[in-house]
């Protein structure tokens, strides 16, 4: 497999690239968090998304949606991250489309996905940082499940019409769809640093009937595997765009900064650590692609998408840092926007594993 676009992917990435700087560029991220804006993105673009197609870019044709693979909501992710845009693509149109794909559940919520009304959240972590563990309680409740525990940092998940539940059952680890509107739920939303909206999630007894299983009862690290393997490669898709649109503006003012008398961009010592960025991104770009392309394949992707997640988290770290240390000290201020690429990158790079997280996942599978 070529580890480059093809036409019609190259098509799609212009649209999206004209479309995202054209109507969520980094001053509509502004625009939000200055308004204190409580539910974090703009639902009147989420729709804008749904008529151009892009919220159905995973959904099967017989669903309703475009039919189209990883690489091509990777395109879309890379344009959002680019622009530091404020949306609920990743969660909704990526993850969840994915975790639902086999289940009986989807034509209960693909419909509304694909016309931009449905907005869905994944409830996974339970601690400060994404382990894989789940200990929240899923106990037979009549004709149903009665889920007690606790969920962190669920991103929209203060705004999220469906609320994809892991817990721990007496059968194993069964997901649940779990409507907002449940009773004994608790919702606290929380901003972050990079002035997105997640939320802690307290399930005081909910109820919920046996149609909420998504899959199997016990068998939910089927359908839980296929939501992270895609929020893994969308998250790292979507450092790519945060990583090359810190990238652009680091060039950008080397081109236009002048220091005793002479553009800072022509200062060997800048160049090269330039060049050097532009490396760790390529090789970041590559394990992302092969890793997408194997997923559409239908093949075994888990150590690929370990691998792209932990390259795109450390590329676009390496980044961002630079890029802000390249503005000097300008580059601290609220004024200029290589900060709040620094703050998404940093967000992201937690998101779904940081990281080392997914470094230690290959030294083990490889029987260190």
């Amino acid at each position: 497999m070529p580890l480059y676009l093809d036409e019609q992917q190259t098509m799609l990435r212009d649209t999206a690239k004209d479309f995202i700087a054209s109507e969520a560029p980094p001053s509509h991220m502004r625009g939000l968090r200055d308004a204190e804006d409580p539910t974090g993105f703009s639902r009147d673009l989420w729709k804008q998304f749904a008529e151009m197609g892009l919220t159905g870019i995973l959904i099967p044709e017989a669903d309703g949606g475009l039919g189209l693979g990883h690489v091509e909501a990777g395109v879309v992710l890379e344009e959002i991250g680019r622009n530091l845009s404020p949306s609920p693509f990743l969660t909704t149109a990526v993850a969840a489309v994915e975790a639902l794909r086999e289940s009986p559940a989807r034509t209960r919520w693909y419909p509304g996905i694909v016309a931009g009304d449905i907005v869905a959240a994944l409830a996974i972590d339970e601690r400060a940082k994404h382990d894989g563990r789940i200990e929240m309680q899923a106990e037979r409740a009549g004709n149903g499940f009665r889920l007690t525990g606790t969920k962190q940092f669920v991103t929209h998940g203060h705004v999220a019409d469906l609320l994809l539940v892991a817990a721990r059952s007496a059968e194993g680890t069964t997901l649940f769809a779990v409507p907002r509107e449940s009773s004994g739920l608790t919702v606290t939303p929380l901003r972050l640093a990079d002035a997105s909206i997640a939320a802690r999630l307290a399930l005081d007894g909910v109820v919920i009937d046996a149609d909420a299983v998504v899959g199997e009862v016990g068998q939910g690290d089927v359908p839980l595997a296929r939501a992270l393997a895609a929020g893994r490669i969308g998250a790292s898709a979507e450092l790519l765009g945060v990583a090359g649109g810190a990238m652009d503006m680091a060039v950008s003012y080397l081109k236009e900064r002048k220091q005793f008398g002479a553009l800072i961009g022509s200062f060997q010592s800048l160049q090269h650590r330039a060049a050097h960025l532009y490396s760790e991104m390529e090789v970041a770009r590559a394990a992302t692609l092969k890793a997408q392309q194997l997923l559409d394949a239908g093949e075994d992707a888990e150590a690929a998408v370990a691998v792209a997640k932990a390259m795109a988290g450390m590329a676009t770290t390496i980044v961002v840092q630079e890029g802000v240390q390249m503005h000097g000290g300008i580059g601290m201020t609220d004024e200029y926007d290589i900060g709040f690429y620094m703050k998404r990158a940093r967000v992201l790079a937690e998101m779904f594993g940081d990281t080392s997280f997914h470094a230690n996942r290959l030294a083990l599978a490889s029987g260190y």
